[in-house]
């Protein structure tokens, strides 16, 4: 993708100041597949500046951190329109005291973010802005204190607030997209206030627990919002369902104005989590929790019924629609999880296998509410969905491991690692499978280091994508493989890197990648193609510090 990169930095220390700078220009064209053909709409171009200052003596600190970032543009393959600019500040205060016995962390942020949709490049041609106004900003209160030499308790207090407004301005000379801007989210709020507890205890040489409660109280709500125009149109019927959707999306703001918008979540999350040494080379572990996550604005919010609209809603990457429902509880998942872990006695290998299974309920999913097709040809179907919760379950295994094959001072250090990783997800009572679960798939790799080189030989496999969610109309996807290989070397302060990543030029399809939008707006033939993975990519980078 012929992509450019540039970095760097600069720092000023003593024992009781530090100041640095962090900066990166990043700018890329659209990658190519394995087949040599051009994967439309993944360029883009990015900046980011973050300056830091830190001031502190023998018991606390200060650290100052502001940050901001610049997108002038970002292809978006797997969505119907373009990012054509994105601007953010942040801000970020931490103050750390240590106590007689214990610690306290105090933490503010504030973030603001302007972001605009579009079209900016020939890879994807439209004509339609969507702005977006977002501001979040937080504090953190943390107190930590020693009960004992073995045990220890932290009260937590947080805030979080988001305020967001949505809308997409009108379009001279558009019977469709005017004559008034469309308001998506007007003066969107969602705040949670949240207090915890968290004991930790080392029992015995053997034992260790942590235990923990976490209150949160969230709060939703918006203001009035309005469609395109207010229906005036109806009587044009020969212009086709683009015409009717306007009238239906004037229809539903009239209705959601009519709601009481305002939600309120009250969350209780737990958790549990229990160590055992077996001995100085194998541990056990077991964890429990309930876990909760209440819906978000666009989830509970975004009030647009027709195909436009709703097309606009929704990031799953599927070509699908989506309406927001105000009446969505809070999800609420139960987990229960155990790892364990064997490692030599001269800490030459290490395994370790960690299986999981959570029940979600009121778990937010999406029911089809209707469908609709661009074109006459049956693998163009599109569906438009409305949010909803039910109840499901996702349970997985991961086994990883490491070896060292030799260790000398003639051929240095040479070390061998591996990944296994099943993951599984399905709607309760119906069995049907979630939207996005990965497929088995494992990584090895071969790593040698030796007087200042660094080398790996990577291989990853992923398995076929046969469970889908039908309801989104998911794409399977075949098997692949990838090797990638990579060198470094560090002479004292100049580090060169060179790598090829999808060494072999295979073709593959990202099984969570979702559809090829830009693909598809290109030629409607080929239908809602999965979007597929870069193909083979030469590398290189140098560094210097000084």
């Amino acid at each position: 993708n012929d992509s450019q990169a540039y970095a760097l930095g600069a720092s000023l220390a003593s024992k009781q100041f530090s100041l640095s700078y962090q900066g990166s220009f990043e700018d890329a064209n659209s990658y190519d597949d394995g087949h040599g053909e051009r994967v439309l709409d993944t360029l883009y171009r990015v900046q980011n500046h973050a300056l830091t200052g830190a001031v502190r003596d023998e018991k606390q600190q200060l650290v100052v951190k502001l940050t901001h970032q610049k997108i002038p543009y970002q292809g978006f393959a797997n969505q119907y329109m373009d990012m054509t600019d994105n601007t953010s500040y942040g801000f970020v205060a931490q103050y750390q005291r240590e106590l007689e016995n214990g610690d306290l962390q105090v933490q503010v942020n504030a973030h603001d973010v302007k972001h605009e949709m579009g079209f900016f490049s020939n890879e994807k041609t439209g004509m339609m802005p969507m702005n977006t106004d977002a501001q979040d900003y937080s504090y953190q209160v943390h107190w930590r204190t020693d009960l004992s030499k073995q045990s220890s308790l932290m009260l937590g207090q947080e805030y979080y607030g988001y305020r967001i407004d949505d809308w997409w301005p009108a379009v001279a000379g558009s019977m469709m997209m005017g004559p008034n801007e469309y308001v998506n989210i007007n003066d969107g709020k969602r705040d949670r206030l949240a207090a915890f507890a968290e004991y930790q205890n080392q029992v015995n040489q053997a034992w260790w627990v942590s235990a923990g409660v976490r209150v949160e109280q969230v709060t939703t709500d918006t203001g009035e919002v309005q469609a395109y125009n207010e229906g005036g149109m109806s009587g044009m019927a020969n212009m086709g369902s683009m015409m009717d959707m306007s009238k239906t999306d004037a229809q539903a703001a009239m209705e959601f104005n009519q709601l009481d918008r305002k939600r309120d979540d009250t969350l209780v999350d737990i958790s549990l989590l229990a160590r055992y040494q077996l001995s100085n080379n194998d541990e056990l572990q077991f964890g429990l929790a309930r876990k909760n996550r209440a819906p978000n604005l666009y989830e509970r919010y975004s009030w647009g019924v027709g195909k436009m609209a709703t097309t606009m809603i929704g990031w799953f990457g599927d070509g699908n629609g989506y309406i927001g429902n105000p009446d969505l509880e809070a999800e609420t998942a139960h987990t229960l999880s155990s790892s364990y872990t064997k490692l030599a006695k001269d800490d030459s290998w290490q395994v370790t296998a960690n299986v999981w299974y959570t029940q979600v309920n009121d778990y937010i999913d999406a029911e089809v509410t209707k469908s609709f097709n661009r074109t006459d040809m049956a693998h163009t179907k599109r569906n438009i969905l409305t949010f909803t919760n039910l109840d499901a379950t996702l349970y997985g295994a991961k086994l990883a491991g490491l070896i060292e094959l030799y260790n000398t001072k003639q051929a240095g250090k040479w070390q061998l690692k591996g990944s296994l990783t099943s993951t599984y997800g399905e709607r309760d009572g119906s069995n049907e499978d979630l939207y996005q679960i990965m497929p088995l798939h494992t990584e090895l790799s071969l790593e040698h280091e030796y007087k200042g080189w660094q080398n790996a030989l990577s291989w990853q496999w992923v398995d076929s994508k046969t469970h889908v969610d039908e309801r989104r109309l998911e794409n399977q996807t075949d098997s692949y493989q990838l090797l990638a290989i990579s060198s470094q070397k560090t002479w004292q302060n100049l580090t060169f890197k060179l790598a090829i990543t999808n060494l072999l030029d295979e073709y593959y399809q990202q099984p969570l990648g979702g559809v090829s939008i830009a693909n598809y707006k290109q030629d409607m033939s080929n239908g809602f193609e999965q979007l597929a993975g870069q193909g083979r990519s030469y590398n290189a980078s140098v560094s210097y510090r000084f």
